[in-house]
């Protein structure tokens, strides 16, 4: 073990009073039993194998209330793994279930055997016939997807409200819809053809044009059976009949029936049936979709009603309108959503019955939108919307900022409303359609049933689909909760079945909440069908048990999961996964959600248990050393769990005092530092790398490979040992190099002036000049500190920092433009919570401006451009997303190239200051997707905002040499 490893005994949470009842047992400690775990490990490899106790624990939960511990989660490759566990678990009569997004509301991603992770190694999208169709694979999100296509001018029917998260397999395995899709634009009517595996092993393409003669030679019985089965369907008119019924509304309960009637073969039954099959009945490994036009031309209006009723009533004048969709917010809901960004404060006073429609047309042209603002004019003017609070404004808008904000509130309903629910309860979201013309009974019957059995939940929906989702939150340790939950539940499927002839799962598919009560839906003979459709596609039973297909009445009882309540800033998290896609960390370690779950499972545990010990043992490196701490899941949450900031107070309670004390000591020693850096740099040049990383990988081994970091060859050489000179007198601006442009130069084989330089040279050619002040050596933003956790070095320096700033600025009187975006941060937010009170209020006074924002809206407007290249790719920060300033790194590139691409897969680069040289391994897994785009074709510049986010990209690209915006800047207005 290293000199200064820290032990996991500073991360031991206090043990619970009670260990909860879903705890993961002693026997499970050890991980993966033998012989499972030695067989898969001798069939697949040991890097497609994850055994420990906390691999299995991290892949237990997802967004449903449910948590199921599997054996094993293999990483699944290609279909050649695929087929290969197939037959496995054939032979060893064993169960897998396949797990993508981890998004499912149901528990249908959740398996106790085999689970397999078809996310990691399966994203991609290749665009077909100019964008009219696309193959996408199974991991692939919906929002990756429709970026790629809206540059064709498409998108994808289906647009579930967690697309920045949902996968493509995902969504065709449940046929989720979302706010538009309805039943005309689902996964079930655009879905072209899907490549699927059958549980025998068998691969079927149902695009290829002899798909049928394959299958019949591989698999007679079971065409045969599909025929025999669609002709028994076909010849009962009355079940046919009961079949087109079910389906002229929103309805993913049970298989797929119609598939008999829309298709004429066994492959064409099949493409029907898989789609929200739920991984019972293949696997999707690859999908093709028709694609829809997307119709850029919108305006929307969120309109507000004293009831729920009101609001219902409402919604049948929408749909005759024209309106795209129609969604419906209740008050519960409303008041919620003021946890999210941007959603106006006043909305937490509004009354409780206050009910409201968010109303959007689209349209191809002008023209066209014009004509649906009349009719929906003529709607309104017949309604009566109330204004309780003062922001309510009940008009049509064509701003895209505001409809975005109302559609950022409506999508954060299950987050927003869940991250409110009382600490330590469970969440379970339910959605069922109705006619809907029968839209506002069924809500005034859910009402009452809600209050009826004490809960008081949330409600929201696709109102013009008459599809209505709704949230209770109860204590799965009490047995009296559980009880009024199931109480509920009976009662809540009587009523939307008998009462109302609707679908108890309109979009979010069966899953293990409703699969009891399928037969009362459907009814005993159809139901019948639906189990012999399993019996003939998985003969065996292998895959996903108990998910569509249910005998056990109480089987929706089983597997709730407990809450214990975690750290405050973590505990509102409802494990939603939303912060995955957006995690540096995703595909190495752990991510936002399952450093929560693991956080929680170490709660369950009683004191001195195994499983906790083993837990602890890995989460130093798979938790806290890994995290990147840049807090982009912060804003990927809609209630803005900031798990960085977790982590980052996890570094300091692994800090002994000597540390601590250790690093405040070299914050009120920095200028002594920041030389011995741009020294130490500087002799770099004249070792080499092969020796460098030799000694520092010596280095690391003896003492903490968090603490020393690795030589990278792709770090730069020193900065120029003085600043530009600058006057004073004149100057618009305070000027402030960043300490990691004070310590690094440039990449290798530039020519030209250094960042500094630049930014003084085109400040002072747009007749804007800067002033660097003097003394800002041994200064800096305090990230170093903050990053780490190093509280007292980090209140060391941001007091040293703004006090400095504050005298630069003469008081705030000038702005401080500082040329790196993480720094931006630190000084403009960061550093405010552990600033002294009096320099909180001089911290009040600064204007702290980015230099790209400087420069697009201060320097351009005023500069002649005489340069351009041809291409350049740009690599936005996460501080950048953080501060809001994409827009203008991309409007300042546009000015230098006449070609400009951000990767569809740009992310968070994980450098994150020294993080990437501590483990690079980090970097290489967060960039590796952006790097793959970046690297199949040249570019003439290779531009960002942040040094070490640049020296993180040179590492990911091979040393491509990415400089600062502002560099490519300076050369285009260089006057030859």
């Amino acid at each position: 073990m290293p000199l200064l490893e820290p032990g996991p005994r500073a991360l031991r949470p206090t043990a619970a009073a009670n260990p909860a009842p879903d705890r993961v047992p002693e026997l499970r400690a050890s991980g993966t039993p033998e012989p499972l775990r030695g067989d898969l490990v001798a069939l697949l490899g040991p890097d497609k194998v994850l055994h420990k106790i906390s691999d299995l624990v991290r892949y237990a939960s997802d967004a449903s209330p449910y948590r199921f511990v599997p054996q094993v989660v293999v990483l699944a490759e290609d279909i050649d793994d695929i087929s290969a566990v197939f037959s496995y678990a054939h032979g060893k009569g064993r169960n897998v279930v396949f797990r993508a997004a981890g998004t499912s509301l149901n528990g249908q991603a959740q398996g106790e055997d085999i689970l397999v992770d078809v996310r990691r190694h399966w994203a991609g999208i290749d665009v077909l016939d100019g964008g009219a169709r696309a193959r996408i694979a199974p991991g692939t999100t919906v929002l990756r997807a429709n970026a790629t296509l809206a540059r064709h001018g498409r998108l994808l029917g289906p647009d579930p409200a967690s697309a920045i998260a949902c996968t493509l397999g995902g969504v065709v395995a449940n046929n989720a819809s979302g706010m538009t899709a309805g039943t005309a634009r689902n996964s079930y009517r655009t879905l072209s053809s899907v490549t699927l595996v059958l549980p025998s092993g068998t691969i079927v393409d149902t695009a290829e044009p002899d798909a049928d003669t394959e299958l019949a030679h591989a698999e007679p019985a079971l065409c045969a059976a599909l025929l025999a089965l669609k002709a028994q369907i076909e010849a009962d008119a009355e079940l046919v009949a009961r079949i087109r019924a079910k389906y002229e509304i929103k309805n993913t309960n049970g298989y797929r029936l119609d598939a008999f009637l829309d298709g004429t073969t066994p492959v064409e039954i099949l493409r029907g049936l898989m789609v929200g099959s739920e991984g019972t009945l293949g696997f999707i490994a690859e999908t093709v979709f028709d694609t829809l036009p997307l119709d850029r031309h919108t305006a929307a209006a969120l309109l507000f009603f004293p009831t729920l009723r009101a609001a219902a009533a409402a919604v049948p004048a929408f749909n005759e309108a024209g309106a795209r969709a129609v969604e419906l917010m209740d008050g519960n809901t409303l008041r919620a959503s003021v946890r999210v960004a941007g959603v106006p404060a006043d909305w937490a006073a509004l009354p409780k019955e206050t009910t409201a429609l968010l109303v959007e047309f689209r349209a191809p042209d002008e023209a066209a939108l014009r004509g649906y603002e009349e009719a929906a004019a003529r709607v309104l003017a017949g309604l009566e919307p109330v204004a309780p609070v003062a922001s309510v404004s009940n008009a049509f808008t064509r701003d895209a900022g505001t409809i975005g904000g109302y559609w950022k509130a409506r999508k954060a309903f299950v987050t927003a409303v869940g991250g409110s629910r009382p600490t330590g309860t469970t969440l379970i979201t339910e959605d069922f359609a109705v006619p809907p013309s029968r839209l506002a009974d069924a809500c005034a019957a859910l009402l009452e049933l809600q209050a009826r059995h004490g809960f008081d939940a949330a409600v929201a929906g696709h109102a013009a689909h008459g599809n209505l989702h709704f949230l209770l939150a109860f204590d799965a340790a009490k047995p009296a909760d559980v009880a009024r939950y199931a109480s509920f539940m009976e009662e809540f499927c009587r009523l939307t079945v008998q009462r109302f002839d609707g679908s108890l799962k309109a979009e979010h598919a069966t899953g293990r909440n409703i699969a009891p009560f399928l037969e009362l839906e459907w009814g005993p003979q159809a139901t019948a069908v639906m189990w012999r459709i399993k019996e003939i596609i998985d003969p065996h039973g292998i895959l996903a048990p108990r998910v569509v297909l249910d005998r056990d009445p109480n089987g929706h009882l089983r597997g709730l999961k407990t809450i214990p309540e975690v750290e405050a800033i973590a505990d509102p998290c409802i494990e939603c996964g939303f912060c995955e896609p957006t995690c540096p960390s995703e595909d190495l370690t752990t991510t936002p959600r399952q450093r929560i779950v693991l956080r929680r499972e170490m709660l369950r545990q009683p004191s001195g248990s195994r499983v906790e010990d083993e837990l602890l043992a890995s989460y130093g490196y798979d938790a806290v050393d890994t995290c990147a701490g840049d807090s982009t899941c912060k804003i990927a949450c809609p209630v803005g769990i900031d798990t960085g900031a977790l982590m980052r107070d996890f570094r300091h309670r692994r800090h002994s005092p000597r540390e601590e004390r250790v690093a405040a000591h070299l914050a009120r020693r920095f200028t002594v530092v920041e030389r011995s850096a741009r020294l130490a740099v500087a002799a770099a040049d004249r070792i080499g790398d092969r020796l460098l990383t030799s000694l520092t990988g010596v280095a690391r081994k003896a003492v903490r490979p968090d603490l020393v970091p690795e030589w990278l060859p792709q770090i730069p050489g020193a900065a120029a040992r003085r600043l530009p000179a600058t006057p004073k007198t004149g100057a618009v601006a305070v000027y402030y190099p960043a300490c990691v442009n004070r310590i690094f130069g440039g990449p290798a084989g530039y020519r030209g002036p250094s960042l500094p330089e630049a930014v003084v040279t085109v400040s002072r050619r747009a007749g804007r000049p800067v002033w660097i002040p003097p003394d800002v050596t041994g200064t800096c933003c305090a990230t170093i500190w903050h990053s780490k956790g190093y509280d007292e070095g980090n209140r060391v320096m941001a007091d040293r920092m703004v006090e400095a700033a504050w005298g630069w600025t003469a008081g705030g009187r000038l702005p401080l433009v500082v040329d790196a975006s993480s720094c931006t941060l630190g000084i403009a937010e960061e550093v405010v919570p552990y600033l002294t009170p009096d320099n909180r209020a001089l911290h009040a006074e600064l204007t702290v401006v980015d230099s790209v924002v400087w420069a697009a809206e201060e320097l351009l407007p005023r500069l002649e451009i005489l340069h351009t290249v041809g291409s350049a790719v740009l690599h936005p920060t996460c501080s950048m997303q953080h501060l809001g300033d994409e827009a203008q790194l991309r409007e300042v590139a546009e000015a230098c190239a006449r070609e400009v691409v951000v990767p569809d897969d740009a992310g968070c680069c994980a450098f994150a200051g020294d993080r990437g040289m501590l483990h690079k391994e980090l970097t290489e897994s967060a960039t590796a997707r952006e790097a793959a785009a970046v690297t199949a074709r040249p570019f003439d510049a290779y531009l960002s905002a942040n040094r070490m986010c640049e020296v993180g990209m040179d590492h990911a690209t091979g040393g491509r040499g990415y400089h600062s915006v502002l560099m490519a800047l300076e050369r285009a207005t260089r006057p030859d």
